[in-house]
């Protein structure tokens, strides 16, 4: 027998017809002996190893309905479930080890499931010989992140992202300087949780010098700033967004000559003029620097970034006009400007640019010429978007003059038109012209002093999501759009409109129908239950008469439910089924009257509750409070009378931020326990 350090020896001396035969010992060590007949030979892993695993499993309670992240882990693999005592541990799901020495160099338990806490006895620190740790998307909130991470100095790749690690970054992480690949991100509910000092920051940078992705999204950068950082020169993605960066930024960084994919938004102490480019070149394809403190011009020299596929530059401060050769970068694809606050012309350089999936200018102050806008739709007919999603963001901007809708049908396989905000650009509709938007599926026209109806009878077949608020529109609703049966989303508030209310029965796949502050009279017919998939439903400023129907409260999607300001009478529905989804139900200033139902308080998601200035005449109703959920109850301006008595549980209305119980015809005082558990306020 012979012991794994003098192994190589034997390796080295074999002759072809040599055999090794593995023997498992007692100790850490892998054991082999030498047989000698066959060249064949291999290394198992000692069952130190193995237990070392089942132990670290067994320190986790196991959740199989534990879904972390629905959008990095849509389904959770329970990996550790798989791992029986008497296998071979090499043979585990997420387990790697080397070919020869057996030793565990990967561990990939990502969205497993895990939640708890790792301790620093734990027997996941002594698989000494990791390159690869990936434990991302599990919760083991409230560990903090141990300085033993720092002991496994032959990591290569190390995720731990969206872990709910807290604490102070330990300094020791400057000693892993093989890294490749750090990710310490937090989720978006967590920021801060992990805390960086400036000395840790700037020794993990200056050691870890063949890093190629950093990501450190919501950890807490604030005690460092954007002075001239020693990055590595191999780095190709570094994303710092949400981090409480402060400072300005250099040009070094875009400079960086292998860095591609760079995310530095949501740092609202980064402020100070965008970098003029030092370089004539750079490989930069993703620079998205959004929700910053950015101001000025953008610099004529990002025309040097011609790898760039994606740039978003969003709501910061930036002025002046849009540099041509931006718009012609000739990969670009990807444009965000929106909320800032350029000014000018739309160059006229769309012959010369790239094709855009998305080119968002929402909410700047903008102009844009008939003859640029048909250059640049002339440019996008020839092109087929296929499986892409192009959106086209023009809302808020100052444009005018007159524009034929048929205009933009141009931008084939175009999904999403939003023009809204433009109140001096006279669009025509041309009910006879031949186009159509084939795979149109949002169209916002808000806010565009629009006086008819969109003539789009037959030009958008699967158009999901309509929004032609606050404009003009007198009357009804023309027949085409009842017939829309794609329709999910419609907002036709703040208009004049008189359409019955029955009409919209026939948009069966309604999930949000806004109506409000419109000259809607009549009674709320039954029939429109029959958007059976309806989730929000706003009435309120109208002239709506009658009673509330029953099964609009049955709905089973239902969360919104606005009626405030009506003329609706009679009692308030008798039944709100078990289970329901109601948030938020605003009743007030109606004539309501009657006793409050208390199947009420099967409405356990309910928010908000506002009742207030109707003829409701009851008692106080303190089967509320075991609401968990409701912040806002308003009561005022009723009939409620007699004595408000102690509550009967320790924690009534645990989260009630509102409460108005005034104008009533209440007696006796208020108990202090009442006013005690009203816990959020």
């Amino acid at each position: 027998m012979i012991s794994l350090d003098t192994a190589q020896d034997l390796v080295s001396s074999m002759n072809p017809q040599d055999t090794l035969v593995v023997c498992r010992g007692r100790s850490r060590q892998t054991f082999l002996s030498f047989e000698g007949q066959r060249r064949n030979y291999k290394w198992v892993k000692s069952p130190i190893t193995c237990f070392a695993l089942l132990h670290f499993k067994a320190s986790f309670p196991f959740n199989t309905t534990y879904y972390y992240n629905a959008y990095e882990c849509p389904v959770t693999n329970l990996k550790t479930t798989t791992w029986e005592n008497g296998t071979d541990c090499c043979s585990w799901l997420g387990v790697t080890c080397h070919p020869i020495s057996g030793h565990v160099t990967g561990l990939d338990l990502s969205c497993s499931g895990l939640y708890g806490e790792i301790h620093p006895n734990s027997t996941l620190f002594h698989l000494s010989h990791l390159q690869s740790l990936n434990l991302a998307n599990n919760d083991f909130y409230p560990s903090p992140l141990s300085s033993l991470f720092c002991g496994f100095v032959s990591l290569t790749h190390l995720n731990l992202s969206n872990t709910y690690f807290r604490g102070e970054i330990p300094s020791q992480i400057s000693h892993l300087s093989k890294l490749q690949s750090l990710d310490l991100s937090l989720p978006l509910n967590s920021q801060f949780l992990l805390k960086w000092r400036e000395s840790t920051w700037k020794r993990l940078l200056q050691n870890a010098t063949v890093l190629r992705e950093l990501v450190l999204n919501r950890t807490d950068l604030s005690s460092t700033s954007m002075r001239p950082l020693n990055l590595s020169s191999s780095l190709i993605t570094l994303s710092l967004r949400g981090t409480g960066l402060k400072g300005t930024l250099a040009d070094g960084i875009l400079c960086l000559p292998n860095l591609q994919h760079l995310y530095l938004s949501d740092n609202f102490d980064l402020h100070g003029q965008l970098p003029n480019l030092s370089c004539s070149t750079t490989s930069v394809s993703v620079l998205q620097i959004s929700s910053n403190e950015f101001q000025g011009p953008i610099p004529p020299s990002f025309s040097n970034l011609v790898h760039l596929t994606f740039l978003d530059l969003s709501f910061n401060k930036l002025n002046g006009s849009i540099p041509p050769l931006l718009l012609a970068l000739p990969r670009l694809t990807f444009l965000y400007l929106r909320d800032n606050y350029l000014t000018g012309q739309i160059p006229n350089v769309f012959h010369q640019s790239n094709i855009f999936e998305v080119l968002d200018l929402t909410h700047n102050n903008i102009q844009v010429s008939n003859f640029v806008l048909q250059q640049a739709t002339r440019q996008y007919s020839r092109i087929n978007f296929q499986s892409c999603q192009p959106y086209l963001c023009l809302s808020s901007n100052n444009f005018s003059g007159p524009v034929n809708l048929s205009l933009f049908s141009n931008f084939q396989n175009l999904k999403g038109l939003y023009l809204s905000q433009l109140s001096q650009l006279s669009l025509n509709f041309e009910s006879r012209a031949n186009y159509s938007f084939s795979s149109l599926l949002q169209l916002d026209l808000s806010s565009m002093s629009l006086t008819e109806f969109p003539k789009l009878s037959g030009k958008v077949p699967i158009l999901k999501i309509l929004y032609l608020s606050n404009n003009k529109l007198k009357g009804r609703v023309p027949t085409w759009l009842h017939k829309m049966d794609s329709l999910s989303a419609l907002s036709l508030s703040h208009n004049m409109l008189t359409t019955p209310m029955d009409q919209f029965s026939r948009n069966y796949q309604l999930t949000i129908l806004d109506l409000s502050f419109n000259l809607l009279t009549g009674s709320i017919s039954s029939s429109i239950c029959n958007a059976s998939s309806m989730e929000s439903l706003f009435l309120p400023h109208n002239k709506l008469t009658g009673i509330i129907p029953q099964c609009l409260v049955n709905l089973p999607y239902l969360q919104v439910l606005d009626l405030q300001m009506n003329k609706l009478y009679g009692t308030l529905p008798s039944t709100f089924s078990r289970n329901n989804r109601l948030s938020t139900l605003n009743l007030n200033d109606n004539q309501l009257e009657g006793i409050l139902p208390e199947s009420l308080s099967n409405c356990t998601l309910l928010e908000v509750l506002n009742l207030g200035n109707n003829q409701i005449e009851d008692t106080f109703p303190h089967w509320l409070q075991k609401l968990p959920y409701l912040k806002v109850l308003v009561l005022r301006a009723n009939k409620f009378h007699g004595l408000i008595a102690s509550f009967k549980t320790n924690h009534g209305f645990p989260s009630l931020i509102v409460f108005d119980i005034s104008s009533n015809d209440f007696s006796g005082p208020i108990p202090k326990a009442y006013i005690q558990n009203f816990e959020a306020m």
